[in-house]
């Protein structure tokens, strides 16, 4: 039988491709586009935080085994950018953060509640964000210095007490202005703190007798002693359930007196449950976000990572991005009624200075 010329072309065209496919490098055919991206890269987290505390340490163990889990292998570096209670670091991320899948944030907790009260130096939408996972979750706690004889919450209602904050933004000034509003405690602020280690240095020297909204497993990390060594008396905890090591301290929500301050109490505790949460800017192309969320997930169960965590004290709870996604939106959407509470917790009305 005759072929004709044609025929014997697309014979031959077809022989010519499966040559050129088998002398190709293995893997040239299915070439990763992630992969393609990520080699040679470098992705930065940036870190709401100073140096040293729990937010810095989990983004320098993460820095440190995630590459192994992005296509690429590209580096990650840390990178520390303090200032205005966290809103500094959120507003780069928002704003400035490159937009291709090279940068990663970690903020305090509490950001979505800045939204949610509209305080004036918002300039983002945390819903617009690509949350990636978080990788702790601990009660916050509000504590006094051994020394000032300040036990319990009752003990602030009666003298002035100065609690050290790094910004208006931050949760040490949070928790503590929701006393004095919804309890009549006399906690006085100074929020002026670089740091939150300049503010905890403060209160060992006697400069401030208390800081709140401080993590349970920030306080195990960075000054295991405190607890141990009765240095600070825990006057109440932040958070849906009482800590295991501290069934005697009462939850934030339990000291409420109305059904009006426990609404809001529940909406501020549930911002604890976003633990260290880790994120990327907006219109990140989606394949990205996936991969890094993949990348994330996997780190969390990574042996290596988990042993290396438990070597340094660092506390591991992880949650995935889609369900850190879902908790971030139902702050920042909870009911206008509910709002309109946590803005008087806050001691500010929709949109004025603080």
């Amino acid at each position: 039988m005759k072929m004709g010329k044609n025929a014997v072309m697309t014979v031959s065209r077809r022989s010519a491709l499966a040559a050129a496919l088998l002398l190709a490098p293995a893997g040239a055919a299915f070439a990763d586009p992630i992969q393609d991206f990520y080699t040679g890269k470098t992705i930065n987290i940036i870190v709401s935080t100073g140096p040293g505390n729990i937010f810095d340490s989990t983004a320098r163990l993460l820095a440190k085994h995630m590459p192994r889990f992005i296509p690429g292998s590209p580096s990650i570096v840390a990178r520390n950018m303090t200032g205005a209670g966290h809103m500094r670091a959120t507003q780069f991320m928002f704003t400035q953060a490159p937009r291709d899948g090279t940068y990663l944030g970690i903020v305090n907790n509490g950001i979505p509640l800045e939204q949610l009260v509209n305080g004036p130096s918002v300039r983002f939408d945390v819903r617009k964000f690509n949350w990636i996972g978080s990788a702790g979750l601990s009660n916050l706690l509000t504590m006094a210095w051994h020394t000032t004889g300040v036990k319990t919450i009752e003990d602030v209602k009666t003298r002035e007490v100065i609690a050290g904050a790094t910004g208006v933004s931050s949760n040490g000034f949070l928790y503590a202005n929701v006393m004095n509003v919804l309890f009549g405690t006399k906690f006085k602020i100074v929020s002026g703190y670089g740091t939150s280690a300049e503010a905890d240095l403060a209160m060992e020297r006697g400069e401030v007798s208390a800081r709140a909204g401080f993590s349970l497993s920030a306080v195990q990390l960075e000054h295991p002693d405190w607890i141990r060594d009765k240095k600070v008396n825990v006057l109440f905890q932040t958070g849906l359930k009482r800590e295991a090591s501290l069934p005697d301290v009462p939850l934030m929500h339990e000291l409420a007196r109305t059904n009006e301050h426990r609404e809001a109490l529940m909406l501020l505790s549930a911002s604890v449950g976003l633990g260290r949460p880790f994120f990327m800017p907006p219109d990140v192309p989606a394949d990205r976000v996936a991969a890094m969320r993949r990348a994330f997930d996997a780190t969390m169960a990574d042996p290596e990572f988990l042993k290396e965590a438990e070597l340094v004290n660092l506390d591991i709870r992880y949650m995935s991005g889609a369900r850190l996604s879902e908790l971030v939106n139902s702050i920042v959407d909870a009911p206008e009624a509910v709002a309109e509470k946590v803005r008087s917790a806050y001691g500010r009305e929709a949109g004025a200075p603080p």
